[in-house]
């Protein structure tokens, strides 16, 4: 594989916007699409990589120790229970990642170093990052190609989105030109409920350009699976979560030419 892979971040410093959800299930829908692909699990929570099978307390090796220390990316790639999905797993360890790498030189661009050396063995690397704007999130958008960002149709998730919208210019502006927003996609989407309309309108307005036509709705297969180990493609492919990224990752590949 000689093309380079493209990186996207995962982003939303809120929580619960289906964030993590979006990264498993959007890394499982390009392996089933025959993309080879690279999961990074960038949350201290470690929920990315048990979501995909990984026991994330019995890990020896995984992101903090290729942050923190001299350990190489291949040293800590695991394999996912998804064919074609390969992970770079974490742990309530990487808490410390943030403060060791206060004091280290280039500390924003650790991550895009442990990359650097295996971009062509994949398709894609999907990076999923922490609820917050801090050194974790910076790495990841100092290293992504792009942003994906999951919102959910709620009051507050436009005061948040402009908050992060100023953090990826800051980004852009300081350590990584190329930097682009890929897409905004509605996640938990309710369509019984009036302000979930009036939220989706109003981003429609404000980023119609950059907003997935898929939405993500609210389903309780969609949620039960993480806690087995699985992606909704693995867990339940009939159910109308697996429909979604399905659709959602085919909306994605159409816009990579």
């Amino acid at each position: 594989m000689n093309k380079k892979a493209k990186i996207i971040a995962i982003a939303n410093q809120k929580g619960g916007v289906g964030k993590t959800t979006t990264a498993i299930n959007l890394s499982a829908a390009l392996s089933f699409n025959k993309k080879h692909t690279l999961l990074v699990d960038s949350d201290p929570q470690g929920n990315a990589s048990s979501g995909v099978g990984v026991k994330t307390k019995r890990l020896t090796l995984h992101l903090y120790h290729a942050l923190c220390s001299n350990c190489t990316v291949n040293d800590i790639i695991v394999q996912s229970t998804v064919d074609r999905l390969d992970l770079i797993p974490s742990n309530i360890d990487l808490v410390a990642a943030e403060i060791e790498m206060i004091n280290l030189k280039s500390r924003e661009s650790r991550l895009k170093k442990i990359l650097d050396p295996i971009l062509g063995q994949y398709e894609y690397i999907i990076i999923d990052c922490p609820p917050s704007l801090g050194l974790l999130t910076l790495n990841a958008l100092t290293a992504a190609n792009s942003v994906l960002i999951p919102m959910q149709c709620e009051y507050f998730a436009m005061e948040g989105l402009a908050q992060l919208v100023n953090t990826i210019r800051s980004v852009k502006k300081s350590y990584n030109p190329s930097l682009f927003i890929e897409g905004l996609v509605l996640t938990m989407f309710d369509k019984r409920n009036k302000l979930t309309h009036q939220v989706a309108q109003e981003l429609k307005n404000h980023f119609s350009e950059q907003l997935y036509e898929t939405v993500i709705p609210r389903n309780v297969r969609l949620s039960e699976s993480p806690s087995h180990g699985q992606s909704i493609l693995n867990y339940d492919i009939q159910s109308s979560g697996a429909s979604a990224y399905l659709k959602l990752t085919k909306e994605f590949l159409k816009q990579q030419g």
